[in-house]
C-alpha cells in the first residue's frame, strides 16, 4: 500500500483555487493539472509499505501532540525556477507550525525504521506539471500581488492511502489525527 500524510483542504479554500486554476488552465492546456478534489498539503510521502506496518504508523502518528494553527494560501510559483519551471505551485503559509509538524511526523516515523527527509521541507500546492516542456505560458498568472486562496485552521492530520489511476491518484483517507 501507497501512504503519505497531509493536511486536507476546506472547501472554501478548494473553490478558490478551482477558479484560479480554471483561468489558468487556458494558458497551459497541455500541463497534467491536479485533480481539485485531490489538492493536500503532503507532511510526509512515506511510500509502499506492508500493510502489516500501518497499524503501527497510526500508532505513532497518535503520539504526536502538537496544537492547532494557522495555514495561509497565498501566491503562486513554479519549481524549479520561472525559466524552466516544470512545476506550477500555489503557497503555503503555516509559520514554524507547518515545518515543525512535518519535522515531528517524520522523527515519529523515523523510529520505525522510515528514512527522514534530507531536503529541506517547502509546502505547497502542486496545481500542474509538465515533462515536456517548462509550463512558462502561466507567468502571466504570477501577478504583482499574490492571489489570497482563504486561511483555514489546521486542527487535524490525516494518513492517506495512494492509488494511481489513469488521470491521476485517487486518495483516499485512511484515519485522521487531532492536533491538540
Amino acid at each position: 500500500m501507497r501512504l503519505f500524510i497531509a493536511l486536507d483542504i476546506p472547501a472554501d479554500i478548494r473553490a478558490r483555487l478551482t477558479e484560479y486554476m480554471e483561468q489558468a488552465r487556458a494558458l497551459a492546456p497541455e500541463a497534467r493539472w491536479a485533480r481539485v478534489e485531490g489538492l493536500h498539503v503532503t507532511l510526509k510521502f512515506v511510500g509502499h509499505v506492508d500493510d502489516a506496518r500501518v497499524d503501527q504508523i497510526k500508532a505513532a502518528l497518535k503520539s504526536i501532540k502538537i496544537a492547532p494553527f494557522e495555514v495561509n494560501f497565498a501566491g503562486v510559483g513554479f519549481f524549479p525556477n520561472p525559466n524552466a519551471a516544470r512545476v506550477f505551485w500555489a503557497g503555503v503559509d503555516g509559520g514554524d507550525h507547518l515545518p515543525r509538524l512535518a519535522s515531528t511526523i517524520d522523527a515519529a516515523l523515523e523510529k520505525l525504521g522510515f528514512e527522514r527527509e534530507t531536503k529541506p521541507y517547502h509546502p505547497h500546492l502542486t496545481l500542474a506539471r509538465t515533462s515536456s516542456r517548462p509550463v512558462r505560458e502561466l507567468r502571466p498568472l504570477v501577478p504583482d500581488s499574490p492571489p489570497q486562496f482563504g486561511t483555514m485552521t489546521a486542527r487535524e492530520f490525516f494518513l492517506y492511502q495512494s492509488q494511481p489511476q489513469k488521470g491521476g491518484s485517487k486518495y483516499t483517507k485512511l484515519e485522521g489525527f487531532r492536533l491538540e
